[in-house]
């Protein structure tokens, strides 16, 4: 089996939707822009090689429809013997992409891939335009599939004892790592600046993510209420906010890169998904880390640094302490809760995180996982090379 390398994995920064710079960007140009970028950190790669672009999207509505990947390809420059795919596994839809590439790579069903998520929750709103429920789910007893995200937080913070100061206390974290990580410039080889037209015509740069929040403290996380349950503890100071974003990775096998003359930045070791019960959709990353670490012949010691999609406060704390994860190796630049969770987005945004996490520090292997809308679970360990 052939080896599935990382060559290039950028990322724009994360908007805040709705009242962020993207309001006035189609989603398909700012995914054109970091596949663009992509590419250009790779410039002894002919174009023509790519086999397939895969673009992660959770809401393949309007301006995210049509099979957007096809149109982030063409915007990009990318030959028309590329062809291209929209790729939907909700939460983890951008870590899908690079998975599916890996696999083809791996199995000699291609050579070299882009791979990437996008999504504008300013555009598309968190669930779609009109969404069409079957009722047979909605019966007693059924599987809840469209159970509200922050209920599923409030089911997990229940049995797992998660309290309301803690989640307040890893979500400061959070924004106090972000914070100081843009800074010291942690986030410069992984993020791209976006020129933006505004309504008014005018032109801005957006360099830096918009979600962290300096002024965060314990004492104004403590004051907001419960937003999804009366009583409750789950807030949206201890949830991730919508966001808007992009990112791309290219990745190929290693004797292409070889060949080309390119230094891989890391090696695809393992790779695995897992279901559960929709109603604790926060817990997916427990059995899906479970499965790849198997995979990997690897344990927890192994891995180097942690990066867990923080869709919650309440679910990322129940997550890492049913793995038993040292905490300091999670998410040290801050994770979603600060940065945002784009959702067919945020898998492609973690895996360029990840690779320059990895590199600042100078360690080897890191794992990347995700709870996933609907009951689910995704997680990856990587290789730096």
């Amino acid at each position: 089996m052939k080896d599935a390398v990382i060559v290039s994995a950028v990322r724009s920064p994360m908007g805040r939707a709705g009242k962020g710079s993207y309001v006035t960007m189609r989603i398909d140009d700012l995914g054109a822009l970091v596949v663009k970028e992509a590419l250009k950190r790779v410039p002894q790669l002919d174009l023509n090689e790519i086999e397939d672009v895969l673009i992660g999207c959770a809401m393949p509505e309007g301006e995210q429809g049509m099979n957007v990947a096809r149109q982030i390809s063409l915007l990009s420059g990318i030959p028309f013997s590329a062809a291209a795919t929209t790729v939907n596994r909700f939460c983890a839809s951008g870590l899908e992409t690079i998975n599916t590439a890996a696999l083809r790579v791996m199995t000699g069903n291609g050579e070299v891939f882009v791979a990437g998520g996008v999504e504008s929750m300013t555009h598309v709103p968190m669930g779609g335009f009109n969404p069409s429920l079957n009722e047979k789910l909605f019966q007693p007893g059924a599987p809840q599939a469209y159970i509200s995200m922050g209920i599923t937080a409030e089911n997990v913070a229940a049995k797992y004892k998660i309290s309301r100061e803690d989640q307040d206390k890893f979500s400061l974290a959070s924004h106090q790592k972000a914070i100081r990580a843009h800074k010291e410039g942690k986030f410069k080889a992984e993020m791209i600046p976006v020129e933006i037209k505004t309504a008014d015509g005018k032109k801005i740069v957006l360099e830096r993510d918009e979600n962290p929040r300096e002024e965060t403290t314990l004492e104004k996380l403590a004051q907001l209420k419960p937003a999804f349950k009366e009583g409750g503890t789950v807030t949206a100071g201890n949830s991730s906010p919508l966001t808007d974003g992009a990112a791309a990775v290219v990745v190929m096998s290693a004797d292409r890169a070889k060949a080309l003359g390119i230094k891989p930045l890391a090696r695809i070791r393992a790779m695995a998904v897992a279901g559960l019960d929709p109603a604790y959709m926060g817990m997916g990353p427990v059995p899906a880390v479970q499965k790849v670490l198997k995979r990997a012949g690897m344990t927890l010691k192994d891995i180097d640094i942690i990066e867990i999609n923080e869709a919650f406060a309440a679910q990322s704390l129940a997550v890492l302490r049913e793995l038993n994860v040292d905490m300091e190796k999670v998410n040290p630049h801050g994770g979603a809760i600060a940065l945002g969770h784009p959702l067919g987005c945020s898998g492609s945004r973690i895996m360029a995180t990840l690779i320059n996490d990895l590199t600042i520090y100078k360690k080897s292997i890191g794992l990347e996982t995700m709870c996933v809308g609907g009951g689910q679970g995704a997680a990856t360990i990587i290789e730096i090379l």
